[in-house]
């Protein structure tokens, strides 16, 4: 019999272990679980993804893209007039409202990084990348400070169950960045 070529074969694979992670959580994600959700046989998800640790890389990797995303179609952070205390609870709040079980996926793999040193690097591209965009407007420190303080909010609306308060968020930001930067002034790098 011949072999079928299936380019789109491996993509399927990761949205597949990104399915079963938001149906079972990471306990549930296995080759075998990722194969029957993606309907190929057993031996493509291991040609594929030689570990479980591999797969996660790449589901991880591509659900960071969901906040990337949010953050280039937003673009507010390019003008400097823009409130970024606001600009960044905005951000928040659209990828909060879009579909939770995403945004939940994306932090139950972030966190996986705890236990599985493979999956850091890719969940410290995510903060380093934000912080990097974040220096376009501040400096470097209040950079990742921003950013410990959208995860930790982020991370209290998910773990409550929580309505995200945006105006709550801007008012926190807002205590963290330095008041020339806050609309924009010439508190910049």
């Amino acid at each position: 019999m011949a072999r079928r070529y299936d380019p789109e074969r491996r993509q399927r694979i990761i949205d597949a272990a990104i399915r079963v992670v938001g149906d079972m959580g990471l306990a549930g994600l296995s080759h075998r679980s990722v194969a029957a959700e993606a309907d190929v046989p057993l031996g493509s998800t291991t040609y594929h993804f030689k570990t479980l640790d591999e797969l996660m890389v790449a589901a991880l990797r591509q659900a960071n893209e969901g906040f990337a995303k949010v953050v280039a179609a937003r673009g507010g952070l390019e003008d400097p007039r823009t409130d970024l205390a606001g600009e960044l609870a905005g951000w928040m709040g659209e990828w909060l409202a879009g579909d939770r079980t995403g945004v939940e996926l994306e932090y139950e793999l972030y966190l996986a990084a705890l236990r599985r040193p493979a999956l850091r690097p890719v969940a410290a591209e995510w903060a380093e990348d934000l912080a990097e965009r974040l220096t376009r407007r501040t400096d470097p420190v209040t950079a990742r400070a921003l950013v410990a303080v959208l995860d930790g909010i982020c991370l209290q609306v998910l773990l409550t169950g929580a309505a995200y308060d945006e105006g709550y968020a801007r008012e926190v930001l807002g205590r963290v960045i330095p008041r020339g930067v806050r609309t924009g002034g010439a508190g910049g790098r």
